[in-house]
């Protein structure tokens, strides 16, 4: 009946975007410094290794997010006639794909150390004047790369809701559980420091289960949403109950009779059919109301063909 709206979020949201941003900003710089350091005292353990690479896909999600939104507000075009939303779900499986495949490639990795039973060593260096065991440099490094991550993805994660943002809540779920992959480590390296050369290899396949897990779990949801599952709320991945409340939001208009509806997801938005069987003779003054009702009912219906029937399509 329409083009697409061009801008997805009202005006209340968009200040909610902006922070999104600048905080996806601060954790590039924040993860960069992270990479760097944990790079210089990583040494020869596999879970610090296994830490780093985590850390390093870690920034990822922020520069994907980034990207997306940029070209999520390009207007609809003769080559992309239903706008540019799906971007964020692309962003979405772009991210996944890293985790997963990266996930895979430590899982072998440390179990092939594990199993050939390398005894890795933990030295130490010279601070000043002062000899210390690199293993507390290793845990200061690993309390560096979660801590302030866990305030990040604190702060994202309302955020991500109040957007309904696949890309931004895996970013914030992430880092709110960063503190796993650091105790995980720390306890790999207290372990070595005990002489437990096992433990420093158990420590990385740990790790490498958990990013291996949410890679696998980040993917099926992205291919599920580019398969045009019917939409669903971030967090249980349960039915999003705006698409049942406006079917029934609908059956109350007395010029309705009966209705059926089905949505999809274009990244953080919907876009979806309603249709009807009406009740007496229908105009295109109710039909404009009707359009004008549904995309107003919640921002996250972003456009919607609405066709009158003799008989309800069984959606």
């Amino acid at each position: 009946m329409r083009g697409i709206r061009s801008f997805e979020l009202p005006p209340e949201l968009q200040e909610s975007l902006e922070k999104a941003k600048k905080l996806e900003w601060a954790t590039i710089g924040y993860q960069l410094s992270v990479v760097v350091v944990m790079f210089l005292v990583m040494g020869s353990s596999e879970a610090m290794k296994s830490a780093w690479m985590e850390d390093t896909l870690g920034m990822v999600p922020s520069v994907v997010f980034l990207i997306a939104t940029k070209i999520n507000n390009k207007k609809p075009d003769d080559k992309f006639r239903y706008g540019y939303h799906r971007v964020f779900t692309i962003a979405f499986l772009i991210g996944a794909t890293a985790l997963l495949v990266m996930g895979l490639f430590l899982v072998i990795d440390s179990s092939i150390t594990l199993l050939k039973g390398e005894h890795p060593t933990i030295g130490t260096v010279f601070l000043g004047d002062t000899q210390v065991w690199l293993g507390w440099v290793m845990i200061a490094a690993l309390l560096y790369s979660s801590l302030p991550a866990m305030y990040l993805g604190f702060k994202k994660l309302p955020l991500a809701k109040k957007l309904h943002n696949k890309v931004l809540f895996t970013d914030a779920k992430a880092q709110k559980a960063d503190y796993m992959t650091a105790f995980a480590a720390i306890a790999g390296i207290i372990g070595l420091g005990a002489g437990w050369w096992w433990a420093d290899a158990v420590a990385a396949i740990f790790i490498s289960v958990s990013v291996l897990k949410d890679g696998l779990t980040y993917v099926t949801t992205a291919i599920q949403d580019l398969m045009d599952r019917y939409p669903v709320t971030l967090e249980k991945e349960e039915k999003d109950p705006i698409i049942e409340e406006l079917k029934e939001k609908i059956l109350t208009w007395d010029w309705v009779k009966a209705v059926n509806v089905r949505f999809r997801e274009d990244g953080q938005v919907y876009l979806g059919e309603v249709a009807f069987i009406p009740n007496g003779e229908i105009n295109l003054e109710k039909m404009e109301w009707a359009y004008q009702e549904i995309l107003g009912f919640h921002w996250k219906i972003n456009d919607v063909a609405i066709a009158p029937v003799k008989t309800l399509p069984e959606w």
